[in-house]
């Protein structure tokens, strides 16, 4: 464990906030796994400043498992730290505490922990290790790793995200879109209503209707309670416009999210507001009200991951785990889906809590640390068994 904490120590000195460069991290694991005889690949992102980073341990082989995880943190800015962010600290109460600790340098940590074993043992079945750009902006960087991987390594590997779930395994995730809607009306004096068309005004009435159109899919019996939020759900989180109180503001402009149940698909709870968008327009044009409403994803529909297709991987997972451990599902996005997608058998699974991800002093429990490592053990042990 003190070789998991030690490499976890490295990684989160790495400031790879998304806005930032992680190139330092991937040549610092490229350096580690080249001690170990194991060479790995960089897939460049378009910018070149930042990469992904694929590697196999082991034969060139059917089967195996590729251990997923992304590279990137959130900022901490604005955030009441008790202590510098990116220096690992131990509490002296079971936790270490660092931006990344649990989400998900922890669980990348354990993994590079494993590599001189795993380097050594008599594998049957290869380890592939798959370190990613940019998942915390909308996993950016995680579809052309994919597609990289299974062009040139593997197309029967089962796949396992270390995001954190407390060492239990989920089986299924929502998809998640980013968008920004922006409004544009026509200025004029407040006292003169008649003669403008707020787009504060346009723009309150599509955010009431983003709020309605989410209850109206329950009310239409569009649930898994497999989920602690168990419908899709959809949420604005920004807006700005105006320019002063006695101004019908000609601008206004908002950002929200829609997070689909994996039975569900982004365009078709997409097409309800725009819909609703060109209703409206048309109605405001009747009465001689200029708008104009525009939309516009912020990122690629991440995938939901469907608790389907999962049979190996899901009981190589539990195999070697706790016989308490049982399938979950989260409301939060991970690159999964995008391996599903590809055709590969995937779940998630990690040390740590979700509820610690993306706080000040977030911190991961050494005990879940240690979890991880059995874990890995005891997986590693049964690929020296063939497919």
């Amino acid at each position: 464990m003190s070789h998991a904490i030690a490499l976890l120590e490295k990684l989160v000195a790495f400031d790879t906030t998304s806005s930032e460069s992680n190139l330092a991290l991937i040549e610092y694991v490229e350096g580690y796994l080249a001690e170990y005889g194991i060479s790995a690949e960089r897939v460049m992102s378009p910018c070149g400043s930042k990469a992904n980073l694929v590697a196999r341990i082991g034969p060139e082989a059917p089967g195996g498992v590729m251990l997923s995880g992304h590279t990137d943190v959130v900022p901490v800015a604005g955030q009441p730290w008790s202590s510098d962010p990116f220096t690992l600290r131990d509490g002296g109460d079971g936790r270490l505490y660092g931006r990344g600790s649990c989400d998900m340098k922890g669980f990348i940590a354990c993994v590079l922990a494993m590599v001189p074993a795993w380097s050594k043992a008599p594998l049957q079945q290869p380890i592939y290790l798959g370190f990613s750009y940019d998942e915390e902006i909308g996993c950016v960087g995680a579809p052309d790793l994919i597609r990289y991987f299974y062009a040139n390594y593997s197309t029967t590997a089962n796949v396992i995200v270390g995001e954190p779930t407390s060492m239990q395994p989920v089986v299924a995730q929502k998809g998640a879109t980013n968008l920004r809607t922006m409004v544009t009306g026509r200025e004029a004096h407040s006292s003169q209503v008649n003669q403008g068309t707020s787009a504060i005004h346009v723009a309150a009435r599509l955010v009431t209707f983003i709020e309605d159109t989410m209850a109206a899919l329950v009310e239409e019996g569009r649930v898994d309670e497999a989920f602690n939020v168990p419908h899709t759900s959809l949420h604005v989180g920004k807006i700005k416009g105006g320019t002063a109180i006695n101004i019908m503001a000609r601008e206004c402009q908002f950002e929200w999210e829609i997070r689909h149940l994996p039975t569900e698909t982004f365009d078709e709870i997409y097409a309800r507001f725009e819909t609703f968008c060109e209703q409206l327009s048309a109605a405001l044009k009747a009465k001689g009200k200029h708008v104009e409403i525009a939309t516009e994803p912020l990122n690629v529909t991440v995938p939901g991951l469907a608790d389907r297709d999962n049979d190996q991987v899901l009981r190589l997972a539990k195999d070697h785990l706790p016989p308490a451990c049982c399938n979950h599902a989260v409301a939060y996005a991970t690159e999964a889906g995008q391996f599903q997608g590809q055709g590969l058998q995937t779940l998630i699974l990690g040390p740590g809590s979700i509820a610690q991800a993306h706080q000040p002093d977030e911190y991961i429990d050494i005990e879940q640390l240690e979890a991880c490592e059995h874990f890995l053990t005891k997986m590693g042990s049964a690929l020296e068994r063939p497919a």
